[in-house]
């Protein structure tokens, strides 16, 4: 019940940063890019596809694949690893 109410909160945290993410890019007010940066790495943790896409077109871009891997170790150790069934 745990793991699930957890995979519930962080995919439902990932979905909330898209959509503030995608009201960024038209306000002026909001770093729309950020969040939708936050939402895809909360959503990579469940999703292999698209943790596989962050990675290859991240890998292009030696600094900021780093920033990738050093923000997908934090959330690990924020959020737990995710248990994917």
């Amino acid at each position: 019940m745990k793991r699930k109410l957890k995979r519930i909160a962080i995919i439902t945290l990932g979905v909330l940063s898209i959509f503030v993410g995608l009201a960024g890019l038209v306000l002026p007010i909001l770093q729309g890019w950020l969040f939708l940066a936050i939402g895809a790495l909360l959503l990579s943790m469940y999703s292999p596809s698209l943790r596989a896409f962050i990675y290859r077109h991240t890998s292009k871009f030696p600094k900021f694949h780093v920033w990738v891997l050093k923000t997908d170790e934090w959330t690990t150790k924020v959020f737990g690893a995710p248990e994917v069934d």
